[in-house]
């Protein structure tokens, strides 16, 4: 009797994907140990990814990785909304749309034409787009794929009535926290790092690479809360000071986040220079 009473109690969380390789999925996957405890304070009703057991909603708590690319995607996303309480998207995919929004500026019918020996059957938009674009969002987590730590205490924060906090400072932070040598200034690398959140733990600098800026736009480190970066600085440097030609510039800004508000804008910016 009272496992049945604390069956009832415990919020109901679903799982859910869109257009996406399932990374961010995986990462849920990859809490291990704190997975059970997590399945402890939740009900895992919806997961296709780690469960055939699938309970419909509604559901108190809705993760939903991937973006938007077809006009089902579009439909069963206002579906998920209708069933949750709270709807937090995790993962570049979700939350700009993700690498697949180059798209976004390209001919989708060519590529289709180029690609499938059937291309009449490939019912897609000519756009991919973040969730926020179709509905309501309660909470984004950014990453490709998502700090695994920073899901937990999302979550956690929200079972227990807390709203959620991830830091928004750049990578430059973390670089310095882990006493890293700065790629740009030592070795002249294009890095995005000082316009990208943190959450990573500067894992690309740290291998002696640029940051490509998986984690999507920061607030900047001396910014407030929902303050664009400095992209516009940056991008001179890269111009002036690292001798890169406009569309070089371009393609720095249009990568795994390039649908993102801040990145998109600097990435026109180059486009008119080419």
């Amino acid at each position: 009797m009272p496992k049945r009473d604390a069956e009832k109690t415990r919020p109901k969380l679903g799982v859910f994907k869109f257009a996406s390789c399932d990374g961010c999925q995986l990462s849920i996957l990859n809490l291990e140990d704190e997975l059970l405890i997590l399945g402890q304070a939740l009900d895992i009703a919806y997961f296709p990814e780690a469960s055939s057991m699938m309970s419909p909603g509604p559901y108190d708590l809705a993760l939903v990785e991937g973006s938007i690319t077809t006009e089902e995607d579009a439909r069963r996303i206002r579906s998920v909304r209708e069933q949750a309480r709270v709807l937090v998207t995790i993962g570049a995919c979700a939350t700009a749309g993700g690498i697949q929004a180059l798209r976004n500026w390209g001919d989708v019918e060519s590529f289709k034409q180029a690609v499938y020996p059937s291309p009449q059957y490939v019912q897609s938009l000519n756009t991919s787009t973040p969730i926020t674009e179709h509905v309501h969002v309660d909470f984004e987590l950014w990453g490709c794929p998502i700090n695994k730590d920073q899901l937990l205490r999302v979550i956690s924060d929200l079972v227990t009535g807390v709203q959620p906090h991830v830091p928004t400072d750049s990578v430059c932070l973390e670089c310095k926290r882990r006493g890293n040598v700065c790629v740009m200034v030592a070795k002249g690398i294009p890095c995005l790092g000082p316009v990208t959140r943190s959450g990573c733990g500067a894992i690309c600098p740290s291998m002696g690479r640029d940051c490509y800026g998986c984690f999507g736009p920061t607030s900047g480190m001396r910014a407030g809360p929902g303050i664009p970066p400095n992209t516009a600085s940056l991008a001179s440097h890269f111009h002036n000071g690292l001798q890169l030609i406009p569309v070089e510039v371009l393609r720095r800004f249009r990568g795994i986040n390039g649908y993102a508000e801040a990145f998109k804008q600097e990435g026109e910016k180059w486009k008119s220079e080419k």
